[in-house]
């Protein structure tokens, strides 16, 4: 009589071209369950009470092998193994089940969670379903919404598992808000130990090289330059790592701030296939190696964007239902980057609570489609406002200031105005030439945001003697300022990651004297990011010898390849703009002529390491604008992220990374280095399968080029 009774529940549930199966129903074998089990239509109201869905079996399996697994249980298989979770799904498990009008099974919950976030396709063989399954909240709705929700009147148990027709409100629609407060809460402060070294808190060191070790005392000059040198402290680490507010995940080994993290993914047609099954893979890296204290939020955008959840903590069970999401990503559409960066700014300005640190990924491998249009005047293109792109709220220098960190994926992506974005909020461009290469350019990236030390440094300069005057300050990207009377300077360095070094050159006039002669005073002051203690290290004076005579001397190797650095960007900045005339013979030669003067200088003749990555990234160059076709294709982007890694003299991906030249490790710091190694053991059965993928770990530890 049970047999018959399942049977029956079965037949009904026919019509609907769907069939919803009890685990506890029926064994393995599709036989009635024992005399002693409920009735089958029992056993089926019951089982809507339970839905929980068994964890994912592998969080940090990339989304490219689950993808992989769940397209292999397509036949048989997939009465077996939940092709979104991967778990198995054995009869007598206590799990509901949903098998869908193309014969594909699923746990209820892991389903209910893909219709949540937009997908009314089957992930295993994309047919379009009629009916999707549907995890609504607890039914505290009206009679109205409830009988659009549940059109067949399904046992509801906690108001958790519905049916849902497709000639219903879209879910994908339906759920956006119009103020994005709804951020996870950050719970109770976690109390960090370790932060002390040896009694005194660890501050950033400053230093200084003049430009040559004395002056003569009758000599005189107007542009003496002087090196100002930053390096962050390393992070401590921590005695005892606390657990987070719902204790469930450890938090890391190191004295950091938390951050929060809104991705903002292309996901447009062009995006299809091997480019999106790498991105989940990338993403899955982030996913894996944010710790429980950070949040993140995950930002979709084709013709329209969307929010995939709100910034959520990255704690074991936010893990998991964040990589299910990400999984579940499908392309379709245009390109619109301007709408997918305003909700991520957005996701910013509503947040009700803040983590000390802050950042937007943006990625993006087509151009905008749907702010810009050609503008033509006197016959000639007009200059895209690429202003327009970005969000007042979030630019640099405004109150949520916020910095986007952007990759340009492939040769179609538009790099002008990504780079353009980058340098407006004050993040970095980098250039993803080959696909294989995502997931170290977000690794690079995240090892840096998960080590941020220093915050809203302030380096100011006042000069010692009443006839020495700054005359000017290189500080490439970092805004800078020098007085109207010339006796100080500031510099606004930002955010510093650990081990980090920055590099200012400042030139002053140095008037003759009999003595030695006091030239500046150096002192800088920044917030701690976890304590939000105002630091401020002790200030460092720079004076010069002045001897009677000076028979010879050497320019110091420091300040030569600092300069060096800046011919380097200003010889880029000059030879683009040749290209972008269609002068490409006049801008290989501008980078042939830096080459040579990079090579004949003192610390060129050295053999430093930054001068010879100097050379081999401008000869690189070279060889992209070989041809406009050419140019068009990588030779702009390569030089507009060899730019912004010079200017912010932080590390950014510029090709497929597989240049011998030791350039791509320019600027990396230590976290970075870690965090690339971790890629490289993160998914090596993809790795191993796509050569070009294998030759992306050129990132040995040692010391970096200053």
């Amino acid at each position: 009589m049970v047999g018959s009774g399942w049977r029956k529940a079965k037949l009904a549930l026919g019509g609907l071209n769907l069939c919803l199966y009890s685990s506890e129903a029926v064994d393995s074998n599709g036989d009635a369950s024992p005399p002693d089990r409920r009735d089958a239509a029992a056993s089926l109201g019951t089982e809507f009470s339970d839905l929980g869905a068994p964890p994912l079996t592998d969080p940090t399996q990339s989304s490219s092998s689950l993808w992989a697994r769940a397209s292999r249980s397509g036949s048989g298989s997939s009465k077996r193994t939940c092709a979104i979770c991967l778990a198995t799904m054995k009869p007598g498990q206590g799990h509901a089940l949903f098998t869908a009008e193309c014969s594909h099974s699923f746990h209820f919950r892991c389903i209910a969670s893909n219709v949540k976030f937009g997908n009314h396709v089957c992930p295993v063989c994309r047919a379009k379903w009629k009916e999707v399954p549907f995890e609504g909240p607890p039914f505290a709705e009206s009679s109205h919404v409830r009988s659009r929700i549940n059109p067949v009147n399904w046992p509801q148990h906690g108001g958790r598992m519905n049916i849902r027709r497709q000639n219903s409100v879209p879910l994908s629609r339906s759920s956006e808000r119009s103020v994005f407060d709804d951020d996870e809460s950050l719970g109770s402060p976690a109390k960090v130990s370790g932060v002390r070294a040896n009694g005194c808190a660890k501050m950033v060191e400053i230093s200084t090289y003049p430009e040559y070790p004395a002056i003569s005392q009758s000599a005189s000059t107007e542009n003496f330059t002087v090196l100002i040198h930053l390096k962050a402290p390393l992070v401590p680490s921590t005695e005892n790592p606390g657990k987070d507010v719902q204790g469930d995940a450890q938090v890391p080994r190191s004295y950091r701030a938390p951050v929060d993290l809104v991705t903002v993914l292309d996901v447009s047609g062009s995006m299809s296939g091997t480019k999106l099954a790498l991105l989940k893979q990338a993403m899955g890296f982030v996913i894996q190696n944010l710790g429980p204290l950070d949040r993140l939020s995950v930002i979709t955008f084709s013709s329209t964007a969307r929010r995939l959840f709100p910034l959520r903590r990255m704690s074991e069970c936010g893990r998991q239902e964040t990589l299910q999401a990400v999984n579940l990503l499908t392309t379709s559409g245009g390109t619109n980057i301007a709408e997918g960066l305003r909700k991520g700014a957005k996701v910013i300005e509503d947040r009700k609570e803040k983590n000390p640190v802050c950042s937007i990924i943006l990625l993006s491998d087509g151009q905008d489609t749907y702010i810009f249009t050609p503008t033509i005047r006197n016959g000639q293109a007009t200059e895209p406002d690429y202003r327009s792109l970005v969000p007042s709220s979030i630019r640099d220098g405004s109150a949520h200031h916020v910095p986007v960190h952007v990759f340009g994926f492939g040769s179609d992506h538009d790099s002008a105005s990504m780079h353009s974005i980058s340098e407006i909020s004050g993040g970095t461009f980098s250039f993803i030439e080959a696909e294989g290469a995502i997931q170290d350019a977000f690794a690079q990236c995240i090892g840096g945001l998960l080590s941020v030390v220093v915050q809203e440094m302030q380096v100011r300069l006042e000069c010692l003697h009443p006839d020495v005057h700054l005359r000017c300050i290189k500080s490439g990207r970092y805004p800078s300022r020098v007085a109207d009377d010339g006796r100080s300077g500031t510099v606004a360095a930002g955010d510093m990651y650990a081990d980090e070094e920055r590099d200012y050159l400042v030139s002053v006039n140095v008037p003759p004297a009999d003595v030695d002669t006091p030239l500046l005073k150096v002192r800088c002051a920044y917030a701690d990011p976890v304590t939000k203690e105002v630091m401020s290290p002790e200030a460092v004076q720079v004076k010069i010898p002045r001897p009677v005579l000076v028979v010879s001397q050497t320019m110091s190797l420091e300040v030569d390849r600092q300069r060096n650095r800046l011919q380097a960007a200003e010889a880029m900045v000059e030879a683009r703009a040749a290209a972008e005339r269609g002068e490409l013979s006049e801008a290989v030669s501008v980078l042939e002529d830096c080459r040579k003067r990079i090579l004949e200088a003192e610390a060129g003749k050295s053999g430093d390491r930054l001068c010879v990555s100097l050379d081999a990234e401008l000869k690189e160059m070279q060889e992209r604008m070989v041809s406009q076709q050419r140019y068009e294709a990588s030779g702009r982007a390569y030089v507009l992220s060899g730019l912004s890694s010079h200017l912010c003299q932080r590390a950014t991906t510029r090709g497929d990374m597989t240049e011998s030249g030791s350039f791509v490790r320019s600027y990396q710091t230590p976290s970075m280095v870690d965090m690339l190694q971790r890629s490289q053991t993160f998914s090596p059965e993809t790795r191993r399968s796509n050569p070009k993928m294998r030759h992306t770990r050129s990132f040995p530890a040692g010391p970096k080029p200053r």
